[in-house]
């Protein structure tokens, strides 16, 4: 009958349920695998699948009577990315930019950052860290036109310099690349800071004991222990700069590799070309990843 109570061995008898839990306990190689298997999925078809599409259409030409894009493989694209020098020359300033925008927001993060991890107390370290991420929970698109408005002519900097003599920059390159470094300065900040904040008060006072002064313990103890954490951070502020588009068309009449891919897509409809000059800023990346991790930047990962 089906309202039979079960037996003894049915009670102990474990349940399918019951049999994978402990098929993954003694697996822990399967369980993560199985765990990690629908993100690691959803990257290989999301992301490395969209790179490969955008890869075979960086082989394809356009038609310039149809305007159609005709899927024959050529290299003509990447021809004309090494042939052009106007291509060249928006190739060095973009990655020079970000260069510059990494150094800057190095060298203003590092004092902040060494602040926040050796000198303030408590209280003012939880303040501080609130103030800088603030900015992360603003608009991206508020914080850039509301540069454009202190960047104007009659803006609020040509204003405060106005006394002095002197000018603002305007929409200039040195305007964008005041505009960057504000934005990704807290991306600096706070992997620095979590790397000062690992030193070992003991190496400093061990330091102090040997006879080294103030200046040379930050030289030859801080700073080399620190280094991995800045080069980490750059990694965020150089990506964000090498990619980004909306910043140079706001502040800038320069053109970008994130300006010229975006116009061959929206305006010229040229999508085997934007998918050719995208590939620049992808390979540029991986040799700053490949020397990032040779400079230590991912061992306290």
């Amino acid at each position: 009958m089906s309202g039979a109570p079960p037996t003894e061995r049915e009670l102990q008898s474990p349940g399918a349920g019951r049999k994978l839990s402990t098929f993954f306990y003694r697996h822990p190689r399967v369980r993560l695998g199985a765990l990690l298997a629908g993100p690691v999925g959803w990257l290989v078809v999301g992301y490395i699948g969209s790179l490969a599409v955008m890869l075979i259409a960086a082989f394809w030409r356009l038609d310039p009577f149809t305007q159609e894009v005709v899927h024959d493989w050529t290299l003509k694209n990447f021809e004309t990315l090494l042939t052009e020098p106007v291509y060249r020359r928006i190739t060095v300033r973009t990655v020079g930019m970000a260069a510059a925008v990494t150094v800057a927001c190095a060298v203003l993060a590092f004092p902040i950052a060494y602040y926040l991890a050796r000198m303030a107390s408590r209280r003012m370290r939880r303040v501080l860290v609130v103030a800088i991420l603030i900015p992360l929970w603003a608009s991206y698109l508020v914080k850039v036109y509301t540069w454009r408005t202190i960047l104007a002519e009659n803006g609020v900097l040509n204003w405060m310099l106005a006394p002095f003599g002197i000018e603002g920059p305007g929409y200039s390159l040195v305007g964008t690349w005041l505009v960057f470094t504000y934005l990704w300065l807290p991306y600096m900040i706070l992997p620095v800071y979590a790397g000062l904040e690992r030193i070992s008060p003991s190496l400093l006072e061990a330091s102090a004991d040997l006879g080294a002064r103030s200046g040379r313990t930050f030289a030859r103890v801080v700073l080399p222990l620190a280094f991995p954490a800045v080069v980490a951070g750059s990694i965020f502020t150089f990506s964000l700069t090498l990619g980004d588009y909306i910043t140079p068309e706001v502040v800038s009449s320069k053109q970008f590799i994130g300006n010229v891919i975006y116009d061959n897509i929206g305006v010229a409809n040229n999508l085997p070309f934007a998918a050719a000059y995208a590939f620049v800023p992808i390979a540029v990346m991986i040799a700053y990843l490949y020397v990032a991790k040779r400079l230590g930047a991912f061992e306290n990962l």
